[in-house]
């Protein structure tokens, strides 16, 4: 992911009833790729983490304006809670419609010549969304995936997409915000650490070269998984964390 800021995301969305608008939007979208998804369905929020159907994604972009930037790279990876299916993993360079800059390539370390000859990304939104369908997605920062997605779908097909998600830096800003201090959260301040290798540290898991869409879409899934085991518990309902 390009940088993600060390801020705390906002507040919950207020929409929970995903079936059920995964159902309403199955019926109003208009390209067949969209309706596929929609039409796959969601699992209902009373569904226990364990028997949940994961997959975590991450973006490279070439900024952190969804208005004006674009994906370069998408990593995914299927999981549950138990078990990650790197076998299922995918990993797609794409070309971005806006030219990369300076700073992006700094970051994430593709260059022009890599995106040469690679394909535009409504290529291989087929292949993205089929990959996603009936999977809860899981991501550190949903804002990045969320509207960069919503975006390239507007621009591309004519239609946005919006779809639930765990949002693992979410889950460790609460985590962190009930270990602060009673001045801490008088005065409103932000917790520290919430950057995707920081998180993964205070669990003890491994350090990975960041901002490559597939390894930081496998740190996220091993993430949740050391969340879930630490603060919640294999039968939590999934409607206590998607978002």
């Amino acid at each position: 992911m390009s940088d993600t800021p060390n801020t705390p995301p906002p507040a919950k969305a207020p929409r929970q009833d995903w079936p059920e608008y995964f159902d309403q939007l199955a019926l109003q979208c208009q390209n067949h790729w969209l309706h596929r998804y929609y039409a796959g369905g969601v699992v209902s929020g009373d569904t226990a983490m364990i028997n949940t159907p994961l997959v975590a994604m991450d973006f490279e972009t070439t900024g952190m304006n969804a208005a004006v930037d674009d994906i370069v790279s998408i990593g995914l990876v299927p999981f549950s809670l138990r078990r990650i299916f790197c076998r299922e993993s995918a990993h797609w360079l794409v070309k971005p419609r806006q030219a990369l800059t300076e700073g992006s390539v700094l970051i994430h370390g593709i260059t022009h010549s890599d995106i040469n000859a690679a394909p535009d990304l409504e290529v291989i939104l087929e292949a993205l969304l089929t990959a996603i369908t009936g999977r809860i997605l899981v991501v550190h920062y949903r804002h990045i995936e969320r509207q960069f997605l919503a975006q390239a779908l507007l621009e591309r097909l004519g239609e946005a997409i919006t779809f639930p998600v765990i949002d693992t830096m979410a889950i460790e800003h609460t985590v962190l915000r009930r270990r602060q201090g009673l001045v801490d959260r008088m005065l409103k301040r932000s917790p520290r650490g919430l950057r995707l290798g920081d998180c993964r540290e205070r669990y003890g898991l491994p350090h990975y070269h960041a901002h490559h869409a597939l390894t930081d879409a496998l740190a996220t899934a091993e993430l949740l998984q050391a969340q879930i085991a630490y603060h919640f518990s294999e039968d939590t309902p999934l409607g206590e964390l998607w978002l």
